[in-house]
């Protein structure tokens, strides 16, 4: 009794630190997408997502240096992270794409629509057994995706279908961390992830100049490199940065509290995105943008609850990378050795 007593308040306090810091990475994050629309423009959308991938990279190597032990520069699963971040690279270059022509909400709506197609990849393709509970709940949050894109109304565009695609590359990518399990840390995964991205973005800017007519109104995916001069510099260090420690608060999170607990709180994403669009842009949600925010966000949290509901019957820690994810930066805390307690062998619990 008195070691539960001792311990209780620990936990409780690190639960309330895993919160924190979750909502202030969301909150950074959202200032991040909002720096890349600002910029977007003076600067093509290729140079945006190269700066940010060398800001942070400047940030991961003297880190990754100082913590070392299980932090790694060189890994033999390299080709895994090289796809990773393929699809990162392709499916947020077109989620930053959309952004000249949506207002931010609607754009990061559709892109929540990610743990759907993550559980229907993951039952696709790693046998996880699908329920009509989660079958029910995949098909509102679809009718809440497609209430937000509209097809066949007046107002769609056939933009809103790249933060879409997004959510499908991001949702591949999450099928595919799992193949990783136990193998890298959260630090050496993201520095080859984010590197490589760096490298991949100025080949795909190429290809998409050379295969898409690119008129005045895709001026931003131009390819072209822009010294940036004066504020423009000082924003593309700032995006980098933000994002950055966004980056490094949502990794806390995940390793002092559970996943389960967690995940929740990453769609605050969306009432900050909506109300900083509102207050810099003047932007104003259309009423089906919020009604389908409501029921993706829906559809994601009873997702998360069924998944905690089975965690807890087979007493087992919850998959994590079904439940992580953030706008524009890989995953965080999908290494089951962050927050998985490990046997005396040394043999991951991992399920």
């Amino acid at each position: 009794m008195t070691t539960v007593a001792s311990f209780t308040p620990v936990q409780s306090s690190r639960s309330i630190e895993g919160i924190a810091c979750v909502v202030a990475g969301m909150w950074l994050f959202v200032g991040q997408d909002m720096l890349i629309k600002e910029l977007l423009g003076a600067q093509p959308l290729w140079m945006l997502i190269f700066a940010r991938a060398c800001v942070s990279v400047a940030i991961l190597v003297p880190l990754i240096t100082c913590l070392g032990e299980k932090h790694r520069f060189f890994t033999p699963l390299w080709p895994i992270h090289f796809v990773r971040a393929a699809l990162f690279t392709g499916g947020f270059a077109m989620f930053y794409a959309a952004f000249p022509f949506m207002g931010l909400a609607e754009v990061s709506t559709i892109f929540f629509s990610a743990p759907l197609f993550t559980a229907v990849l993951a039952a696709l393709f790693l046998g996880e057994r699908m329920g009509r509970h989660r079958i029910g709940a995949l098909i509102v949050g679809f009718a809440g995706v497609l209430i937000a894109m509209a097809p066949g109304h007046g107002s769609f565009q056939w933009v809103a279908v790249l933060p879409l695609f997004c959510a499908l590359f991001y949702a591949a990518s999450m099928v595919l961390t799992r193949r990783v399990g136990d193998g890298e840390s959260s630090l050496t995964m993201s520095l080859w992830t984010i590197g490589f991205s760096g490298m991949l973005i100025w080949p795909i800017g190429w290809l998409v100049n050379t295969l898409v007519p690119i008129g005045p109104e895709f001026h931003h995916l131009r390819f072209e490199f822009v010294m940036p001069e004066g504020t423009q510099l000082v924003k593309l260090a700032l995006l980098g940065l933000v994002g950055m420690v966004g980056y490094i608060l949502l990794n806390r999170a995940y390793q002092v509290a559970s996943a389960s607990l967690i995940a929740p709180f990453d769609y605050s994403y969306l009432p900050f995105a909506a109300v900083a669009a509102w207050l810099f842009w003047g932007e104003v949600p259309e009423l089906r943008t919020l009604a389908g925010m409501t029921l993706i966000v829906g559809a994601g949290l009873y997702l998360g609850y069924r998944e905690l509901r089975a965690t807890r019957r087979a007493k087992v820690p919850a998959p994590v990378a079904e439940t992580v994810f953030a706008t524009g930066f890989p995953a965080i805390g999908e290494e089951a050795e962050d927050i998985r307690p490990r046997d005396p062998s040394g043999i991951s619990n991992r399920a």
